[in-house]
């Protein structure tokens, strides 16, 4: 398969505590590594559950109460998004007493990072806080310490979060998906134009992949 040199340009619409998120761009990772694809990732904000309290809600209590179904659906749920990670390297560490949390600080601390360069590296570290390490990350000493662990300035991190620098951006950002027509996530699009929802898996990816390479620029 042939390649122009210019890289694949791609968005990524998606919340950090959306596990289908964490699957589809681990999906989606694979497909760019077994095709060899140049790309250049950016993500954009997305609040799943802008209204769950700072200390969070239990998940499954959640999910049944914001989609009406049973403790056993949402145990089926989780049983085929633990799957579908493991198949891509993903490996969801779901509890009991896992919960959901509210990200408007993780997007304000993610837009930090994008101005380091560093957001794709702190968006992957969030992944794994929230749901491999069952860490709080709408908590801002949580944020800080993941931040560190990258590399990032970690007074600077609590900073950002305390004074809000970047609320209005995520606000903004978060609308203009919205006005897009984007309502779930993980939403991607691919060169400004062409949008996929929801994650694919890797051979539909790859799919996708060889299709935009061979379309005329």
């Amino acid at each position: 398969m042939q390649h122009s040199e210019k890289p694949l340009q791609i968005d990524i619409v998606s919340d950090v505590v959306c596990p289908w998120c964490a699957i589809g761009y681990s999906q989606l990772a694979e497909a760019l590594k077994q095709t060899n694809t140049p790309f250049e990732i950016h993500w954009h904000p997305f609040e799943l559950n802008p209204n769950t309290p700072a200390k969070g809600r239990n998940y499954r209590e959640h999910i049944m109460e914001k989609y009406g179904n049973t403790a056993e659906d949402v145990q089926e749920n989780r049983d085929r998004m633990t799957a579908a990670g493991a198949e891509v390297g993903f490996n969801f560490q779901f509890t009991d007493d896992f919960h959901t949390y509210n990200t408007f600080n993780t997007h304000q601390l993610l837009h930090w990072a994008d101005q380091q360069g560093r957001m794709h590296d702190l968006k992957q570290a969030l992944f794994i806080a929230h749901f491999i390490d069952n860490l709080n990350v709408g908590d801002s000493t949580v944020l800080a310490d993941v931040a560190a662990s990258i590399g990032l300035d970690r007074n600077e991190a609590l900073t950002v979060i305390e004074d809000q620098r970047f609320a209005e951006d995520i606000r903004q950002s978060v609308q203009h998906s919205k006005q897009q027509g984007i309502q779930s996530v993980p939403s991607v699009i691919f060169n400004g134009r062409h949008l996929v929802s929801g994650a694919q898996g890797v051979e539909n990816y790859k799919n996708i992949l060889k299709q935009l390479a061979d379309m005329p620029d």
